[in-house]
């Protein structure tokens, strides 16, 4: 075997002369009995006639059985672990004499682990201020607050105004039409255009006006664009917030009294943060472990890796409502652009599989089973179904290694040196 670069290497291989004749006559008496020749009963066409007239599907039908299987030979004499598909070339077939080829393929690397224990990382455990708590407090009565129609008088900031609001140009596609929109004149997420042509506004009254869309809003058919809408005021409304009170807090949960509310809040807050901080901390764990180690990538692995990424973008767009074949996206470009992440998550993944098996960290059966449930509970099917269903399509096997690199990164955050901004 001969190594080109990096995980490719290549294999000159010769098939015996008894053995390519033995199975080019197996082929042809497997050809001579399905063989329907004006003249001949089927099976009775001479083998003769049969080497002239099906020359070719019976040199690839020899081609396709003698190949695959002198090459898995010598990959298990040699004991190599092979991924993806190998290039046959230089193909040497002629009557009475031994079958040649050359194979080029790549094999996965061994991963010589260098240190990766007590890895230097910064890190501390997150705080949570009163004022963290307060602000969590203000956001769930704002989502519990209720919104009371006001008589009828001029619209100020503040008021939330009830609009029927449709266009009149500047979208592409189905105009929009909305019966009754609520918009909070002077709010944070409400455009000054809204604000501006609204406030002094009566219900009753209509008014048409142009809105500009910043170039980077989210739904593309209104990115960048002035769109001209017709709005007819339909009400005001003011938003009533709850008092914080402990009836609040038992309205909420198994609270007795704002005390014990504020209590879960921080904690809630506290393992929130510390979950992303973790995250993080795990990724610097990582990268840093992948510029520790040095061993060559399957090209095929960096490929497939690249088309996921790839997937997920257009993924992302679809669920924004952008249509990624109405965009001039230059999809090789895009891939290009996407090779070094790619590469650095290929080899991310080979040490963190190399360091599960070092330190024999797997997914138990438990630990998937309880995944499946979950699944099958949001589904709302029978765990069997979904588990059956998960084994035929390959799921259980993605959750078994979610479950060990999860597990493997765990292992490093608590092997790891933490250190604080000051040390």
């Amino acid at each position: 075997m001969a190594l080109l670069e990096g995980c490719r290497h290549s294999l000159e291989i010769s098939v015996p002369t008894d053995e390519v004749e033995s199975e080019t006559s197996r082929v042809l008496a497997d050809v001579q009995k399905r063989a329907k020749l004006p003249g001949f009963r089927p099976g009775k066409v001479p083998a003769s006639l049969i080497r002239q007239q099906f020359a070719g599907d019976i040199r690839q039908k020899v081609l396709e059985s003698l190949v695959p299987k002198h090459l898995q030979k010598q990959f298990e004499a040699e004991n190599l672990n092979v991924v993806g598909r190998p290039d046959i070339s230089d193909v040497h077939f002629h009557e009475g004499e031994p079958l040649r080829f050359k194979a080029e393929f790549e094999v996965v690397p061994t991963v010589e682990l260098g240190e990766y224990q007590g890895v230097e990382v910064p890190y501390s455990d997150p705080a949570v201020t009163d004022a963290d708590v307060e602000q969590r407090l203000t956001e769930l009565r704002e989502k519990k607050a209720q919104y009371v129609n006001i008589d009828p008088r001029p619209i100020e900031k503040g008021d939330f105004a009830v609009v029927g609001l449709e266009s009149i140009s500047g979208v592409e596609g189905k105009p929009v039409k909305e019966d009754e929109m609520v918009l909070e004149i002077g709010g944070a997420d409400t455009f000054p255009e809204f604000t501006e042509n609204l406030t002094g506004l009566t219900p009753g009254d209509e008014k048409d006006f142009d809105v500009t869309y910043p170039a980077d809003y989210a739904a593309e058919r209104f990115a960048g664009k002035t769109v001209s809408f017709h709005a007819v005021v339909k009400g005001i409304r003011r938003k009533d917030l709850p008092e914080l009170n402990d009836e609040f807090a038992q309205d909420l949960g198994d609270y007795r009294n704002t005390d014990e509310l504020r209590d879960a809040i921080r904690k809630s807050i506290f393992a929130q943060r510390q979950y992303e901080a973790q995250q993080n901390a795990k990724n610097k764990i990582v990268d840093k472990l992948v510029e520790m180690h040095e061993f060559p990538v399957p090209e095929v692995f960096v490929e497939r890796q690249i088309n996921n990424r790839l997937e997920q973008s257009v993924r992302a767009m679809q669920e924004q409502g952008i249509d990624p074949r109405k965009m001039n996206l230059d999809w090789n470009e895009i891939a290009k652009n996407q090779r070094d992440k790619a590469m650095r998550e290929v080899k991310a993944s080979m040490l963190l599989s190399r360091i599960a098996e070092r330190e024999a960290i797997h997914a138990t059966r438990d630990e998937v089973d309880r995944e499946v449930e979950r699944h099958a509970r949001q589904s709302r099917e029978p765990v069997a179904a979904v588990h059956m269903r998960f084994e035929k399509d390959g799921t259980l096997g993605r959750i078994a290694s979610h479950i060990q690199t999860d597990k493997t990164l765990n292992f490093l955050f608590e092997h790891a040196r933490k250190t604080t901004e000051g040390d």
